[in-house]
Parts: structure tokens; C-alpha cells; sequence
């Protein structure tokens, strides 16, 4: 779990133990492997997010942990393993490469800028309004996919509700009103102190229109009384450096390995 420069070392890894114990919570079954555990959902069997494993330090070889991903990703379609301290996921890397996982790199962020002086409030989705916007976004992602893939995709967002004591889904809408059509969407999960900004997505026809930004701009000012606000972004996409310039800094890196 290795810090980047000027990084808060406490801070990294609340953030890590945030993700953690969402994970744990929202999982039907936590399994323990070498380092780390798995976390399980038999409704959503095809979700890479909800059925990995979660590896953090103490040097687990990569022999153990591909083995590992074998034996509790048997029923799955996929292997996901997510290593949390940056030295053992760049030691890991090339076995992982050898055994046909692609990398990942993501950064955790942490939001160091001033809060948002009395931003227009983010719309507050409920769940039964919030599933037909991602069944749509989804679609727009995946044109080619059945509709059982889709509403999949679109219904495990169930299971965040169990991750946090405070779980919301947040939303602004392009023009005026409130008939305007969804533009952009995000999660905010609040717990011990911690609030942790999760899926911001800009739907296709509304980008490049500063939505995004707004809903960041409500999001940060809904969680302006936590002790930290994080988020977790690409180290090789864009969105990261969107983060950057409104005013989030990296903590550290973690590692995520992906078969599918």
C-alpha cells in the first residue's frame, strides 16, 4: 500500500478499509483466501464487481493467488482480483500477464480543495427511478447485448444499498425542470467519517455540457461535514485528471487483474 508523494498515509488507508468493508457488506458470501478474501453474489454471477477477490499486503506468491482465483471464481465466467498494496501488485503483474489477466492501475483520490459554496442540490434518485436510467445508459454502452445481460448489469446496483449507512444515488438533468432527461448520474456512500463519490457517469448524448462537473459540485457540498472524501479513478483514463482540477489529489495505487 504504497503512498505517492505528500500523500496522507492515514488517509489511504481509510480509504482502502472504506472499500473493504463496502465490499464485505454487499456481498451474499465473503470467502477467505491468501491475503485478502473474496466476496460472492450468486443472484449477479456475471458482475466482475461483485464477485472478485480483494487481495491487501503480506506477500501472498502469485501461484497462490491465481490459484485461489481459480478455486472461488470456478463458477464464475470471469476472474477479477483486485490487490490493494502497490509494491505487491507491480511484483504480481507479470505472472498475472502470463496467465492472461489484463492490468489495471487505479488511483484513490482524495478531495483536498475548498467545498462548494451553496451548489444547486443534486436530484436524490430512488432505486425504482434510478434501474431504467441505467438499464438506458447500459444499452447505450452495449448496443449488441440481451436484455437479460442488460438488466443484470443495471439491477446489482440492489446490493449497494447493504454497503454503507448512507448509500444514495444522485443525479442532475439536462435543461430546466424537472421532466429535463437524465444527464448525469453518480453514487455517495457516507460511513465513519468517510464519504466515497462511486460511479460517476455522463450519459452519451449529454457530454461535454459541464453536467458532470455540477453533480461533483453537489456531491462535494452533500458531503462536506466528512473527515474525507475519496473517490477511486483510471490511472490511464482522462476522468482522472477531470478529478485533478476539481481538486482532488492521489493518495496511492492500487492494482486490479482481469480475465474474462
Amino acid at each position: 500500500m504504497d503512498m505517492l508523494p505528500g500523500a496522507a498515509p492515514a488517509d489511504l488507508a481509510r480509504a482502502i478499509g472504506f472499500v473493504h468493508a463496502f465490499a464485505r457488506r454487499r456481498a451474499s458470501a465473503e470467502v477467505p483466501v491468501p491475503g485478502g478474501f473474496a466476496v460472492l453474489d450468486d443472484r449477479f454471477p456475471g458482475s466482475y464487481d461483485d464477485n472478485k477477490l480483494i487481495v491487501g499486503s503480506g506477500g501472498p506468491g502469485a501461484d497462490e493467488v491465481l490459484r485461489a482465483a481459480d478455486e472461488v471464481l470456478a463458477g464464475r465466467a470471469h476472474r477479477l482480483v483486485c490487490v490493494d498494496d502497490d509494491r505487491l501488485g507491480a511484483a504480481l503483474a507479470p505472472a498475472f500477464a502470463a496467465a492472461g489477466y489484463e492490468h489495471e492501475t487505479n488511483l484513490i483520490m482524495a478531495y483536498r480543495g475548498e467545498i462548494p459554496h451553496d451548489p444547486p442540490p443534486a436530484e436524490r434518485l430512488e432505486l425504482t427511478e434510478l434501474l431504467p436510467v441505467l438499464r438506458r445508459d447500459w444499452r447505450q454502452v452495449m448496443p449488441q447485448a440481451p436484455d437479460d445481460v442488460i438488466d443484470g448489469l443495471a439491477r446489482r446496483v440492489e446490493r449497494r444499498l447493504r454497503g454503507a449507512d448512507q448509500v444514495g444515488f444522485r443525479a442532475v438533468r439536462a435543461g430546466d425542470g424537472p421532466d429535463g432527461e437524465i444527464a448525469a448520474r453518480a453514487d455517495l456512500y457516507v460511513d465513519g467519517g468517510i464519504a466515497q463519490i462511486e460511479s460517476v457517469f455522463t450519459s452519451v448524448p449529454h457530454r461535454g455540457k459541464g453536467h458532470a462537473r455540477a453533480l461533483m459540485a453537489a456531491l462535494l457540498a452533500e458531503a462536506a461535514e466528512a473527515e474525507l472524501i475519496f473517490l477511486v479513478a483510471d490511472a490511464d483514463d482522462w476522468p482522472k485528471d477531470f478529478y485533478a482540477r476539481l481538486g482532488f489529489e492521489p493518495l496511492g495505487c492500487t492494482h486490479a487483474f482481469l480475465r474474462a
